[in-house]
């Protein structure tokens, strides 16, 4: 009997360690969401629900035990659930409000063990309370104060880093140290109060994302194949007998088979409206034109419809303000031009650009 319980604890051991690496190839794949990465999620998965069946068979934990009767290397399993709760948010295929309440539940089986085995520190002890009597509306942040807020983020962030760097440095002990029953429990007892600090982030982050579903709309149901196989006719009630391809339907379907009546009375007088055209052919010259409006004059009538409405001008515009050029041959004018050029250079010279800029100065 005990070397049958033996072999069942090694193959629980060898079982949990499969599933170990099985969770952490799943870093090597970069895109979460291809069918490789959701693969291998579910063969991890898959073997992490294996192991807690075997714990269940082999009763390991009993509620009537301490956290010393719990054996150094059986500390380890106590993180089946939580690395559940990791796997199952990481699911992409399944319905998303399924996976929340998949994950928040098998996080709650992991607090209430550790709970079960007082090894909740009292701060996490206390959250683990709080969580209880506000299980739905449950948020680290509970206070509105800002500052208040910011603080608790801080020193969430800061325990959160200390406990990586513990654990960091235990996993750095040489191996002979780490055979030793009281340095493997230090390590395993470190993993768990990390993994605790993050499982009560992790419920306060899908309480959030529920609140989130909870205000998107309802999808519409999805339309069965069959009704997908039905004809466009049928779903709308038009008979096939009546349904044609054409685009110009004949006469006697315009006149609804002769249940609409004719156009004109024995009298002459229009019972319906109808548009009389002068040609057939008119008709047919307009079905394959341009689809796009074809100008209706050219450049030089649309240049005499401008000038009709001035919006030419003519007579040169501007061009009337234009200098005049001095005639050479008139002696008397070209002395007053240099004279008015003399005159503008001596007041360039004695007003330099800038000189009467006395106030912006620097």
């Amino acid at each position: 009997m005990q070397s049958s319980s033996g072999e069942r604890h090694t193959s629980l051991r060898s079982l949990f360690a499969t599933a170990n690496n099985q969770r952490h190839k799943l870093d090597s794949i970069p895109d979460s969401s291809s069918a490789a990465y959701q693969e291998s999620l579910r063969s991890a998965s898959t073997a992490f629900h294996e192991c807690r069946q075997l714990i269940d068979r082999l009763a390991i934990f009993s509620p009537n035990e301490t956290e010393d009767d719990i054996s150094s290397g059986d500390l380890q399993y106590l993180l089946i659930d939580h690395f559940l709760g990791e796997l199952i948010l990481k699911d992409c295929i399944t319905d998303r409000k399924t996976v929340l309440q998949q994950a928040r539940a098998a996080y709650e089986r992991y607090l209430k063990l550790l709970d079960q085995y007082d090894m909740l520190s009292k701060i996490d002890s206390n959250l683990y309370q709080r969580y209880l009597s506000e299980r739905d509306d449950f948020s680290l942040l509970s206070t509105s104060d800002p500052t208040a807020r910011r603080n608790t983020k801080v020193t969430r962030y800061k325990q959160e880093q200390e406990l990586k760097l513990k654990l960091e440095y235990l996993a750095r002990v040489p191996l002979a140290l780490q055979n030793d029953d009281a340095a493997s429990r230090e390590i395993y007892l470190a993993e768990l109060q990390l993994c605790t600090h993050n499982t009560f982030h992790a419920l306060d982050i899908i309480n959030q994302e529920l609140k989130i579903i909870a205000l998107m709309p309802l999808a519409s149901p999805a339309p069965q194949p069959e009704e997908l196989a039905k004809d466009y006719r049928q779903r709308n009630g038009i008979p096939k007998d009546d349904f044609s391809d054409r685009l110009d339907p004949p006469i006697s379907q315009l006149l609804g088979n002769g249940k609409a009546g004719s156009l004109l009375s024995k009298d002459g007088k229009p019972l319906r409206p109808f548009t009389l055209l002068d040609s057939r052919q008119r008709v047919q010259d307009g079905v394959f034109k341009q689809d796009h409006a074809l100008p209706t004059m050219t450049m030089d009538e649309y240049l005499e419809e401008e000038k009709r409405r001035g919006g030419i001008i003519d007579g040169g515009g501007g061009q009337q303000d234009r200098t005049q050029p001095v005639d050479e041959d008139n002696l008397e004018k070209a002395d007053m031009e240099t004279m008015k050029a003399r005159e503008w250079d001596k007041y360039v010279e004695a007003n330099p650009k800038g000189s009467g800029n006395t106030l912006n100065r620097g």
